[in-house]
């Protein structure tokens, strides 16, 4: 009689497990988070399709014409990298100078199934081996990125300082790209000098479908510069499976969906919170939903965003669309939809926002990003900290290096920058980017 209660009980226990897991949706993420704005939320269609044309062939006859009022400008691009220009070092990119909006813009593609050296990139991922920046990133897009600097930071450099500083520097890519530009965004912003001294709030980075690239301590740290853009169902920014196991498993990927699935909802919140290693997409979230519970078809999107740390899409949605909505042709449709209703809503249209009114949401955005990070300590996640403010942080002098954990754990005695009221000794210019790494990468210990 008590085995018969016992599997009754446990058969229970797999029912509400299973209604749990198939009722879910991308929506129930995001369900408590606040609406974008029109002005915060603008960037994101026309960026879609800048990156769209790396993936074309011809950007003057673009095989997916632009949905929205966007054309992208094929006399302003500056640089197109091809993969046989690359070799296989980093993913296609283009660097694109538009003087419209004053942005340099860096677009990186995403995955490419057809081409090898791109699941080298996703192999290569020594994940904990080593510290970088007091967190953990995956180490075959680290690489990329570095490989992209040394290539082209110069070009970088020059394009800002002639153009003047009110020139914003943004770095976008899709899929994997999006995990390259994030990272990359990283070094540029703990390494501004290198590009000409360029301010912190003159970077972003807008990672569309980003692979999940770092621990989540440096997600928090950097979501003032780096915003990713997921919709409604994604599975890559969801799940915390290795890239490389993924692409192994391409050809059984709902099979290995459903495991994930399973595995991540009996792991305890804070076992996965407690996890210094466990990577993260980056930076503050922006999550377009379209679709409802028991409700068929497409829903007018709303974009609601956060700069969450407990509950980040840690749960795959069992849905036909977790592959689909990974698609940026999608996204950008749907982002343009969506960025239409939000200027309908809020009457601001293609109009400049009073000064006042912009100036408040900076300082919430700022206020939200300082809870974000007090909310990360309290949790007590490996290696969070409390960030100075960047207004602060732009009157310090620019060094190689930022954080304490930097000057004084990863640097060797000779590189040592000053910290705190002693006097500060500059670093000695590194002849590129992947001798900036390997300082930080010196020790390996600090990873163990």
């Amino acid at each position: 009689m008590s085995a018969c209660c016992v599997g009754c009980f446990v058969g229970l226990g797999c029912l509400r497990w299973g209604w749990k897991r198939c009722t879910h949706t991308g929506a129930d993420d995001s369900a408590t988070w606040p609406s974008a704005t029109a002005v915060d939320f603008e960037p994101v269609p026309h960026l879609c399709r800048i990156t769209l044309a790396v993936y074309e062939e011809d950007i003057h006859h673009p095989q997916f014409p632009p949905v929205g009022g966007y054309r992208l400008n094929p006399d302003s691009v500056f640089k197109r990298v091809t993969y046989q220009q690359t070799q296989g070092h980093a993913p296609p990119y283009l660097i694109y100078v538009d003087h419209t909006r004053r942005e340099i813009v860096t677009a990186i593609r995403g995955l490419n199934l057809k081409k090898e050296s791109d699941y080298k990139m996703l192999l290569d991922n020594r994940l904990g081996k080593h510290m970088f920046d007091g967190g953990y990133v995956h180490h075959g897009l680290l690489n990329s990125a570095v490989w992209l600097l040394n290539a082209d930071s110069e070009n970088l450099r020059n394009l800002w300082l002639e153009n003047g500083s009110c020139y914003k520097m943004v770095f976008v890519g899709h899929s994997l790209g999006a995990g390259v530009a994030a990272l990359l965004t990283v070094l540029v912003v703990n390494h501004r000098d290198m590009l000409g001294g360029i301010g912190r709030e003159m970077v972003r980075c807008y990672a569309i479908a980003p692979t999940r690239c770092m621990s989540l301590n440096l997600a928090v740290k950097y979501a003032d510069v780096i915003y990713s853009v997921i919709l409604q169902d994604d599975f890559l920014p969801r799940t915390p499976t290795p890239l490389e196991d993924i692409f192994e498993s391409i050809f059984c990927l709902p099979c290995l969906l459903f495991m994930v699935c399973m595995r991540d909802t009996f792991i305890p919140e804070n076992k996965k919170l407690s996890d210094p290693r466990r990577l993260y997409a980056p930076g503050r979230l922006y999550h377009i939903v379209e679709r409802k519970f028991c409700r068929c078809g497409r829903f007018p999107p709303e974009v609601r965003t956060a700069i969450p740390v407990d509950g980040r899409f840690e749960h795959i949605v069992l849905s036909c669309n977790a592959t689909s909505d990974h698609a940026i042709i999608w996204i950008e449709r749907e982002a343009e939809k969506a960025l239409q209703l939000l200027q309908e809503n809020s009457g601001e249209a293609a109009t400049t926002p009073p000064k006042v009114q912009r100036f408040e949401r900076i300082q919430s955005i700022k206020k939200e990003h300082k809870d974000a990070l007090e909310r990360a300590v309290s949790l007590k996640i490996p290696h969070a900290v409390m960030m100075m403010d960047p207004e602060e942080e732009e009157t310090q002098p620019l060094t190689n290096t930022t954080e304490k954990d930097y000057n004084e754990e990863e640097l060797p005695s000779k590189h040592k920058v000053g910290v705190g009221d002693g006097p500060s000794t500059e670093l000695p210019a590194p002849a590129n980017w992947k001798e900036l790494v390997e300082r930080l990468l010196r020790h390996p210990s600090h990873g163990s």
